[in-house]
């Protein structure tokens, strides 16, 4: 029996009635679904419209559900079932009777999903927030095993400047300590709970919404019933916390590519996260970082489908809302199964560092440590910009290295130069000359990775809230 039946005469065609169908899908909320039912279910007892009895049996009855959904292959083939709430109102009264229909009194699909839909959310935050403290983790850990090794920075794709290989990897670490903040805000923002708020105007029984929020472990009821159940601000807001992940991935993942090609040689790729070819022999291919790249856009779009779906919605629930599900499902399973990937391949990747270190001594990139030494002697540093540039031209015709230009060569370009500059010139000098919170120095980077890791170690100790299911 559907759970809106009374009012129609006419059954439906069978193939909408097929298509409508969310329980394919919102099924990954059972024991959400269940948790909020276990609430309500003391609520009623509470306000009097169940019988203390009656409480204990319909508690029993969700009880054995969760039993069953846990251990029971099967348990979820049910082509009639029209949702979660549907498939869970048929079990309890297949197990009880007629008194699980009294489990529904005073409340409303519309309150029953976006309470599911947060408590998933929530869930699915506490446990992005453990996989993220494990990544950053593998990238601290690398960062700190390649000590004061260098490397070429780059801009526009060019080599800049030599900074340490740490430096490097503390950019990322950056990143995701920002995509972890994003999802702490979230969970705030989103820690309200919609029970009580019935179909649209609120709950028709004297339920006790603080007590209900209290046992989800809920900050406190949201405010307005009407926006409670068509809200699904915190859906898209996670989405695009994980579109950003994504994102910073993606650009990671590009970056790994990059430097295991021939051309750079700066990491090899780790063969059991690698692939070969069927044609040629010689192959490795990185498909664990290509396939992150595309999962990034796949991300992506599921944002874009959310906003594009919630844009013209009137208030208060539509069925399109049903249509969030699934890419908030899809965004939060790439995630959760991305996440421990990427930290498998950053704690196995080969990094070369005697390769980059070479690197980070060519190319010039000691330029602008000269034409910092010029300013230093009293040069206003346009000049000393200008005239370090006439300096390399120098070198590229004589297919040398600023340092290997003789004192004479730098004095016929500035007088004042001594042979002070050698010193500046060298890998060590140009390093240490970023002497600033946040530069490259190695005495900075070392106080960095210290407070990444204590950073870390915060995301990693935050008690995540008792579980609901």
């Amino acid at each position: 029996m559907k759970m809106w039946s009374g009012r129609f005469r006419q059954p439906l065609d069978e193939k909408f009635e097929r298509w409508q169908r969310s329980f394919p899908f919102d099924c990954i909320l059972i024991h959400y679904e269940l948790a909020a039912s276990r609430a309500h279910t003391r609520a009623l007892a509470l306000c009097g419209a169940i019988s203390d009895a009656e409480r204990e049996t319909i508690l029993s009855g969700l009880s054995q559900i969760a039993d069953r959904a846990k251990s029971i292959a099967s348990f979820f083939a049910d082509p009639d079932a029209e949702d979660v709430h549907h498939f869970v109102e048929k079990q309890l009264v297949t197990l009880i009777g007629d008194t699980g229909y009294k489990l529904h009194s005073g409340r409303s699909r519309n309150e029953q999903i976006a309470t599911d839909l947060r408590l998933y959310v929530r869930d699915s935050i506490d446990t992005l927030q453990g996989l993220f403290a494990d990544w950053m983790g593998a990238i601290l850990d690398r960062a700190k095993q390649a000590g004061e090794a260098a490397m070429p920075a780059y801009t526009h794709m060019q080599r800049a400047e030599p900074v340490l290989v740490a430096h490097w990897l503390l950019a990322y670490i950056e990143m995701f300590l920002r995509d972890a903040s994003r999802l702490s805000d979230c969970r705030k923002r989103l820690n309200l709970c919609p029970l009580g708020s019935g179909a649209v105007a609120g709950a028709t029984l004297p339920l006790d919404r603080a007590e209900m929020a209290a046992e989800l472990y809920f900050d406190a009821p949201t405010g307005n019933s009407i926006d409670a159940t068509s809200d699904r601000d915190f859906v898209l807001e996670f989405v695009s916390a994980l579109s950003q992940t994504a994102l910073h991935l993606s650009r990671w993942a590009e970056e790994m590519l990059l430097f295991s090609t021939q051309e750079y040689a700066f990491v090899s790729l780790p063969e059991p996260y690698s692939t070969g070819s069927s044609a040629m022999p010689q192959k490795k291919n990185g498909d664990l970082l290509e396939l992150v790249r595309a999962k990034a856009a796949r991300i992506i779009g599921n944002q874009n489908a959310l906003l594009v779906t919630i844009k013209g919605l009137p208030l208060a629930y539509n069925k399109d809302l049903q249509e969030t599900q699934q890419p908030l499902f899809e965004s939060t399973r790439t995630m959760l199964t991305m996440l421990p990937l990427v930290t498998g391949f950053m704690r196995s990747v080969e990094f070369h560092l005697e390769s980059m270190q070479k690197a980070a001594q060519s190319g010039f990139m000691n330029a602008w440590a000269a034409a910092t030494y010029l300013v230093r002697l009293g040069i206003p540093s346009r000049l000393a910009h200008e005239q370090v540039g006439k300096a390399v031209r120098l070198c590229m015709e004589k297919k040398c290295a600023l340092e290997d230009l003789s004192l004479g060569q730098w004095r016929a370009i500035n007088p004042t130069i001594s042979k002070d500059i050698y010193k500046e010139l060298t890998l060590p000098a140009v390093l240490a000359m970023h002497d600033v919170v946040g530069g490259t120095a190695p005495v900075r980077v070392v106080s960095a990775i210290q407070e990444a890791r204590r950073r870390v170690d915060e995301i990693r100790a935050e008690a995540p809230v008792p579980t609901v299911a």
